[in-house]
């Protein structure tokens, strides 16, 4: 049985072991309420974000390749991680990630834009990101749960291609993504551009690529989303 002192002296050490995980709660807190630690928040989430659409893009090209190839990819989406992880389980943690990066990314901007007048770059990203913002709503509501898509056999995985094609064959439907990318686009290669700022990054060795960075990765991302309601429309893909 622990004697007063011992009880003493562990409640101490306790104590002693919690301060500087308070300390560093309270300078990250500190840090957040800067316009600079806003900045850093912004530019990370927004990494973050760049990273997924890429990659997002990335697999959904797998509709170039047919049906099979599609259905397949999207099947795999929802084991991946097993048996480390339940079905579903590694695809729920993406998503987690990604509404944590937009909630924070929406945060900073709004508390950014409160604490400077807004130029024409930010009133442009505002803008587009509450296009871009509204776009993502439709589309989990079409593409991932399935509640608007008019494919009578919507299932998850296994109708990918379906959904898609199903869903890109109504031209309003098409046209409201081409219209969503390029507000996408244009949120795109702006916040690449001041990615580089934000974090410091401001080197003159990196200045004279940045610009082609930003320029790059948005015409990437836009396109290749744009594509897909345009082969749908025109019969490449059906």
């Amino acid at each position: 049985m622990a004697t007063t002192h011992q009880r003493h002296t562990r409640a101490r050490l306790g104590a002693q072991t919690a301060q500087p995980l308070r300390r560093r709660g309270s300078l990250l807190a500190e840090l957040y309420r800067s316009a600079v630690g806003k900045k850093y928040a912004m530019a990370i989430s927004g990494l973050v974000l760049m990273v997924y659409v890429l990659l997002h893009l990335a697999g959904n090209l797998k509709l170039y390749a047919g049906a099979e190839s599609m259905n397949a990819y999207a099947a795999w989406l929802r084991v991946m991680g097993e048996p480390v992880l339940p079905e579903g389980g590694a695809l729920w943690a993406v998503r987690v990630i990604l509404i944590v990066a937009v909630i924070v990314h929406i945060a900073a901007a709004a508390q950014l834009t409160a604490m400077n007048r807004a130029d024409f770059a930010s009133r442009t990203m505002r803008w587009s990101g509450v296009i871009v913002g509204l776009f993502i709503v439709y589309h989990l509501a079409d593409l991932t749960f399935g509640w608007l898509n008019p494919n009578p056999d919507f299932a998850h995985g296994s109708t990918a291609y379906g959904n898609v094609v199903a869903s890109f064959s109504n031209p309003v439907v098409a046209g409201l993504y081409i219209v969503a990318n390029l507000a996408l686009g244009l949120h795109l290669y702006h916040g690449a551009w001041s990615l580089f700022q934000s974090m410091g990054w401001s080197n003159p060795a990196v200045k004279p690529w940045r610009r082609g960075f930003a320029i790059a990765f948005a015409v990437v991302v836009a396109a290749g989303n744009i594509s897909f309601p345009i082969a749908v429309l025109t019969g490449a893909v059906a």
